[in-house]
């Protein structure tokens, strides 16, 4: 085991971003404003003494994280990896719909109208467990799933970092704020998501998660 940092990139913003859709397994390519803020966190991060990089294995993710390796000083020995464990959470039938829409749907059995008053009444985990109850299917993701997934890639990082290592991982907006949820210690307002190429900083030691940071615009 070893002591190393994470920089978690959430991915440019997408066409389902902006048409405010549910995009979790689902998956829409880059919007023009996010090649450009994609571009922007690249070029922030340039500097940065990379070892290793990871993304999930969507499509907006991989080209997020080609754009900041492509342009990072030690891009001749990075090899970009892709891990299916950093993949957003799965919305089941929810997939594709009007977010709004969706978390209607999701709350209302609990007598609540949006994500935001779910959130701050229940926490993230429950947002996870109300949408499996509510899909007709129960293919979204419960929070028992969802961790399991999320920690079997923290230890498949772990079997390549070393002390000291800065590690690149761009994955998605729901993911980083609920890392953030469980490791950040209450530090952070987690009422907005992390914002398209924004920097949530994590250092893992001897596999115990701290977060540091959290949305940090890059490029500004």
């Amino acid at each position: 085991m070893a002591k190393y940092q994470i920089y978690m990139i959430r991915h440019g913003k997408t066409w389902f971003n902006k048409y405010n859709k549910m995009q979790g397994w689902s998956d829409t390519p880059l919007a023009p404003e996010g090649l450009e803020v994609a571009k922007k966190a690249a070029k922030a991060l340039k500097d940065v003494d990379f070892n290793a990089a990871f993304s999930s294995d969507a499509r907006r993710a991989i080209d997020t994280c080609k754009l900041i390796v492509d342009d990072n000083k030690n891009r001749e020995q990075l090899n970009p990896t892709k891990l299916m464990e950093f993949r957003e959470q799965f919305y089941g039938y929810f997939e594709g719909m009007n977010s709004s829409e969706a978390w209607f749907i999701v709350g209302q059995p609990h007598g609540e109208r949006t994500f935001g008053d779910i959130l701050s009444k229940y926490g993230l985990d429950a947002t996870r467990d109300f949408m499996k109850d509510a899909d007709p299917f129960h293919d979204a993701e419960n929070a028992e799933e969802y961790w399991t997934r999320v920690d079997r890639g923290f230890e498949k990082i772990d079997q390549v970092a070393k002390d000291g290592d800065k590690i690149l991982l761009v994955t998605h907006g729901t993911t980083i704020r609920s890392i953030t949820e469980r490791y950040g210690h209450g530090k952070f307002d987690l009422t907005q998501s992390p914002k398209n190429s924004s920097l949530t900083m994590l250092e893992r030691d001897n596999g115990v998660n701290t977060v540091t940071s959290y949305s940090q615009i890059l490029g500004e």
